[in-house]
């Protein structure tokens, strides 16, 4: 399972803890803001900004909230101007990994983004050092108990969809990205309804870890994601599951 999938499926089993939801809060809107300034206010027109309100409304955020944003975006109202850049770096054992910020202030984040790369086994790389492990595509997630399996292919085939992957628990539906938001939007009022669904970037190949790299790698992921201005962390790790199960 690549480190997309991986992470993914253990930030879900740990919840949605009650601590953690002013930071999804934060992060959520500064995508609203960013996608609002970028391509306009309307979402039906300005495709990122329809999946940052969507994913507002999975966080369960008050309209208010939401629509406040948008107005910070489009210059309606105040707001703080963010910039968004990529760093790229490695992890234990060689891990590529992205990480997407958005930040008011550049100097501060990369400086903490390369402190919490140093602290567990990882360098900050140059521009470019390992974007081309990993190819953008839509990923929707649907969880193997809760969707039928022949419902799922048949809809796959006729959406043209790129692949519909088995994981241990999960079907992993992978599209491109320039069609993620018309199969997406094809899903409302289907039986079918997914885990999640998002643009990402997917790893071209993967590291396997054990041991203290895996534990590490987990911490990195962790600490990076807790950060206020990262607002997406991508890698290419795979852990073996009886490696997750005895990590905790």
């Amino acid at each position: 399972m690549s480190g997309h999938s991986k992470w993914s499926t253990i930030k879900r089993k740990k919840g949605a803890a009650d601590a953690k939801r002013g930071k999804a809060f934060s992060k959520v809107i500064k995508e609203i803001t960013v996608a609002a300034r970028m391509g306009g206010g309307d979402p039906s027109g300005n495709p990122r900004l329809r999946a940052a309100v969507l994913a507002a409304k999975a966080e369960n955020m008050p309209k208010d909230n939401i629509d406040r944003a948008i107005k910070k975006g489009t210059g309606d109202l105040d707001g703080v101007a963010y910039e968004e850049t990529i760093y790229e770096g490695y992890g234990p054992g060689g891990v590529a990994i992205l990480v997407q910020v958005l930040t008011d202030n550049k100097n501060r984040t990369v400086s903490e983004v390369r402190h919490i790369f140093t602290k567990n086994g990882g360098s900050m790389g140059e521009s470019g050092s390992v974007a081309w492990l990993f190819d953008k595509k839509g990923c929707l997630v649907f969880e193997k108990g809760g969707v039928d399996e022949e419902a799922l292919m048949e809809w796959g085939l006729e959406a043209g969809v790129e692949d519909i992957r088995e994981q241990e628990k999960e079907w992993e539906v992978i599209t491109a990205p320039e069609s993620f938001e018309e199969i997406r939007s094809g899903l409302e009022g289907k039986p079918l309804v997914p885990q999640s669904a998002e643009l990402t970037m997917l790893p071209k190949t993967t590291v396997t870890l054990d041991g203290k790299q895996a534990e590490q790698m987990l911490r990195m992921m962790e600490a990076l994601e807790d950060n206020d201005d990262v607002q997406q962390v991508y890698a290419n790790f795979d852990i073996p599951d009886n490696v997750l199960e005895a990590l905790g």
